[in-house]
């Protein structure tokens, strides 16, 4: 149980971004360094964790923590994901108004936000070969990524659309007809 909590106390701690930024440190240290879930598997929960309402990191930690010691486990593991920031964020607003108009800090968040893009974008090239997306189906994120930036479709609707045309797809296509 202390484990799972440290686990997830320093990848809540050192990860600036949000839930996707968390993603390079939960596969280093929950399937590369630990070995609690497979790679595959965590692409699945992320999949899940994005379609469940919440938070995608406290998602996460609680699947990952329910499956390695059930409901103890995730309680641990959320509790070591969310602590951190609850933490820097009750100091920060502590003492906002004291750095608020600082150029050294508008500086390091200037500096801060194009590595929280790379945090974010190294995963998910990672993670595209652990989902076998190739030259045949590239398309199929790309589309989902263009709907949801040109047009501002929901990413929940880009989920059910693409469950629903690989299910399509597995009944229709890969299925052999008499």
């Amino acid at each position: 149980m202390l484990t799972l909590f440290k686990v997830f106390w320093g990848i809540g701690l050192f990860t600036i971004g949000g839930g996707y930024a968390m993603i390079p440190l939960i596969e280093a240290k929950v399937v590369e360094e630990r070995q609690w879930i497979s790679r595959e598997e965590l692409l699945d929960l992320m999949a899940v964790a994005q379609s469940c309402p919440g938070i995608f990191a406290v998602n996460i930690a609680i699947f990952i923590g329910y499956k390695i010691r059930g409901t103890w486990g995730a309680l641990m593991a959320t509790l070591g994901c969310i602590l951190p920031s609850f933490l820097i964020i009750l100091a920060i607003a502590l003492f906002f108004r004291q750095f608020q108009d600082n150029v050294w800090v508008a500086r390091a968040f200037r500096g801060i936000r194009p590595c929280v893009v790379a945090l974010i974008a190294a995963p998910t090239f990672k993670m595209a070969k652990s989902a076998k997306i190739n030259r045949y189906n590239i398309w199929i994120p790309v589309l989902g990524a263009f709907l949801i930036w040109m047009f501002g479709v929901s990413p929940i609707w880009v989920i059910v659309a693409a469950g629903l045309g690989g299910f399509l797809y597995g009944r229709l296509i890969t299925t052999p007809q008499p």
